[in-house]
C-alpha cells in the first residue's frame, strides 16, 4: 500500500455539518474508513469508525442542513462528543492503520473531498490538535474518479453506475456515505488494476 500511494494510506472520510462554511458552521458527524489490500492485491474497505459531534461554542447551524441530514441535535441517542474527543476517536485508528501499512500519513478520500477536508482541518485548528494523521491539503476525490470511470459525478448515480446498491433513505449519514464512497473508490481502483493487467495480454494478441 505504501508503495502504491507514495507512502500515503487512503482513508475515506465523510462529514455531516450544519452548513457549508467550515469556520462558521458546526461539524456534527464524522466517519472514516481506511482502504486495505486483500491477499490477491485488490482494494477493499477496512474497519469504519464514526462519531457524532457536539457543535463547537458559537457554531452556526442552518436548519436546512438538518433537514437534509435528519440529525436531531436534542436526541439523547446521538451520543455526541466534543470536537477534540471526536477527532481522537477518528485519528487513533487511522494512525494505527497507516502504521500497519508502513505509510507516513493518511490521505483523505472523499466525494467533493475539499469539503470534508475543510471541516476536518477547521476542527483541528479550533482544538489545537497536534497529531492529525491526514495530509493537510492533498486528497483523492471520487467525483473525478467516477466522472472518468462512469461519466457520473453525483454520488448516488456514480455508486449505481459502478454496480453498487444505493439506499436513498440512508443517504446523508456520514457512516452510509463513507461506506458507499469507499466501495466506489475500491471499485474504480480494482477496475483500473484489471485493465492494466489485461493490457499486455491484449497487446500480445495484436
Amino acid at each position: 500500500m505504501a508503495e502504491r500511494f507514495r507512502g500515503f494510506l487512503p482513508v475515506v472520510v465523510d462529514v455531516e455539518t450544519g452548513g457549508f462554511d467550515c469556520n462558521r458552521h458546526a461539524l456534527l458527524e464524522i466517519a472514516a474508513q481506511p482502504i486495505e489490500l486483500d491477499d490477491d492485491g485488490y482494494y477493499r474497505p477496512g474497519e469504519l469508525v464514526s462519531t457524532h459531534v457536539e457543535p463547537f461554542p458559537g457554531a452556526e447551524i442552518d436548519p436546512r442542513s438538518l433537514e437534509v441530514t435528519g440529525i436531531r441535535l436534542d436526541s439523547a441517542l446521538r451520543g455526541a462528543v466534543d470536537e477534540r474527543t471526536a477527532l481522537d476517536r477518528v485519528f487513533v485508528p487511522v494512525r494505527a492503520a497507516a502504521k500497519r501499512h508502513g505509510c507516513q500519513r493518511a490521505i483523505l478520500v472523499g466525494h467533493n473531498a475539499s469539503f470534508d477536508l475543510g471541516f476536518l482541518n477547521a476542527a483541528v485548528t479550533r482544538v489545537g490538535h497536534k497529531r492529525n494523521p491526514f495530509h493537510p491539503f492533498s486528497t483523492f476525490d471520487t467525483v473525478t474518479l467516477a466522472g472518468m470511470a462512469y461519466g457520473q459525478t453525483v454520488l448516488s448515480r456514480a455508486v449505481q453506475a459502478a454496480g453498487i446498491s444505493w439506499d436513498g433513505g440512508q443517504a446523508h449519514s456520514a457512516v452510509y456515505d463513507t461506506e458507499r464512497t469507499a466501495l466506489l473508490f475500491c471499485t474504480v481502483l480494482n477496475r483500473w488494476r484489471q485493465c492494466v493487467r489485461a493490457g499486455p495480454a491484449i497487446a500480445s494478441r495484436e
